[in-house]
């Protein structure tokens, strides 16, 4: 089977997919267009907002000069005779003269083809500019309206006046939004900018923000590339209880386990070439020098085979401690426990010719895995067979310890040995730790691997509980097993003497 690879990018490269940008980056550009984004929406709204209300002031003020000049109309009178009006033209004079018109408004009055304009006598050139605009005005059937001119929009509003005596007369205000809408642009030009200035500094922010989260992210890369194929130790510093904080710890747990695998599986060569050199050179050597005398090659082959055998028995032990770091060493089931001693009892019988006398058995039940257990008793009971000489005595025994949470199960097994000497007791139960020899050895005494006692700690351990020796040289040895029994009855279940 070939696979195929793009012209100039390495597998490794290829596999990469997406943006090299830093995630740094990323986070910064993202809040970046985001705030840009937030900063056009509000100005485009606030824009349309003061837009609309540019147009709805400039109608307010064209209604507002309509009504007071329809109120001057109907109630004025002519300043120099005190007398109503005679004329509109008259009326329109006296009126716009007192008018003081707002930024952008401008107010006429229409007689016939005349323009009545302020004291000034000027019209605006605003209105003059476009030719069309005062004739638009003075012949449109609308009282108010928009009107597109050369100088902008305007708004604008009439009010006709009748003089049934002469001529009629028209009031018109306009209003030119163009000022207010420049006004409203150079403030959203303004906005603008002070919220251009406002996104640089979020995006620093964001920057040192984005950099002050991510470090503890580029702490990890940094511990991830100091460990090395022999070197677990790094960890990463954990600090806070965010997420950030999580995913170190988590990291940190998973390097734990990556650690106590890598010094298992050390640990498991180390000691297979340790324990197994030895048997490989007596066997290596007794086969290089096997003789041609058929009795003297009898007893070399036999000698090899057992040797064979002693290394048969250190690899199944060490794969058993090995086994025992896994989480499924032990399949702990509600147990009771008086049948589980008496099934042990039975099958140590078998290991030698002993006084095996069952001392005292606890009657309930307990959590445990009864298989794991009757192998740590049966290695117990074949050590203190392998120091002790026919016909002696082996005790056994379980008891119930303790209350509550704090009860354990307790099973042990007691020699009359030459016992543990105060220097071995905290080590024996280590790996290919071997007692020293006592004078009072028995003769049939024999030398394990050391790792018989390890494996029943391992079991121990694996229930949560503990193995245990107490012990005098030349007193024998009691070796047991506690594993945790917790109850809510605040009362030791009875437990059988048996002489």
């Amino acid at each position: 089977m070939t696979t195929e690879r793009t012209p100039g990018v390495s597998a490794p490269d290829a596999q990469r997919r997406g943006s090299s940008l830093p995630a740094r980056w990323k986070i910064t550009g993202w809040i970046m267009l985001t705030t840009l984004l937030l900063l056009v929406v509000v100005l485009v709204t606030a824009r349309n907002l003061l837009m609309r209300d540019v147009d709805v002031r400039a109608n307010a003020d064209i209604e507002q000069e309509a009504d007071e000049f329809r109120r001057f109309a109907a109630e004025g009178v002519d300043p120099t005779t005190t007398a109503p009006f005679e004329s509109v033209e008259r009326l329109l004079e006296v009126y716009l003269a007192r008018q003081s018109p707002a930024a952008g408004e401008v107010m006429l009055g229409l007689v016939a083809d005349r323009v009545v304009t302020q004291p000034d006598g000027i019209v605006p050139e605003s209105l003059t500019r476009d030719p069309e605009v005062l004739p638009s005005l003075r012949t449109a059937s609308d009282t108010a309206g928009v009107l597109d001119t050369e100088a902008g929009e305007v708004r604008w509003g009439r009010v006709t006046v009748d003089n049934p005596g002469g001529e009629d007369g028209t009031f018109l205000v306009t209003v030119f939004t163009r000022g207010g809408q420049d006004l409203v642009d150079r403030t959203m030009g303004t906005i603008a900018a002070v919220g251009g200035v406002g996104l640089l500094l979020t995006t620093g922010v964001a920057y040192l923000v984005a950099g002050r989260i991510l470090a503890p992210v580029r702490t990890l890369r940094a511990v991830a590339a100091e460990i090395g194929e022999t070197d677990l130790t790094a960890r990463v510093p954990v600090y806070g209880r965010d997420d950030i904080a999580d995913l170190a710890e988590t990291f940190n747990a998973m390097l734990d386990r990556l650690e106590h695998a890598y010094t298992t599986q050390r640990q498991f060569v180390d000691d297979a070439g340790h324990e197994l050199r030895t048997p490989i050179t007596i066997v290596r050597g007794h086969l290089e020098l096997l003789p041609d005398d058929p009795e003297e090659r009898r007893r070399t082959l036999a000698l090899v085979d057992s040797e064979l055998d002693r290394m048969g028995r250190i690899v199944s032990d060490l794969l058993m401690l090995a086994k025992a770091e896994q989480p499924d060493f032990v399949v702990p089931k509600e147990t009771e426990v008086a049948g589980l001693l008496l099934d042990v009892e039975s099958k140590v019988q078998t290991l030698g010719d002993r006084g095996w006398l069952l001392m005292e058995v606890a009657e309930g039940t307990c959590r445990l895995d009864a298989q794991r257990i009757t192998q740590a008793m049966v290695q117990l009971a074949s050590n203190a067979v392998g120091h002790t000489e026919t016909g002696s005595r082996i005790r056994l025994g379980s008891r119930f310890v303790g209350d509550g949470t704090a009860r354990v199960f307790s099973v042990w097994i007691a020699d009359d040995g030459p016992g543990v000497s105060p220097e071995d007791a905290p080590k024996i139960f280590e790996r290919f730790h071997r007692g020293r020899p006592s004078d009072q050895a028995p003769a049939t005494h024999r030398s394990g691997a050391g790792l018989g006692l390890a494996i029943v700690r391992a079991i121990a351990d694996a229930h949560g509980g503990s193995a245990w020796v107490r012990s005098a040289p030349g007193q024998g040895a009691t070796f047991g097993l506690d594993v945790p029994a917790p109850t809510t009855v605040p009362t030791d279940p009875p437990t059988e003497e048996i002489s």
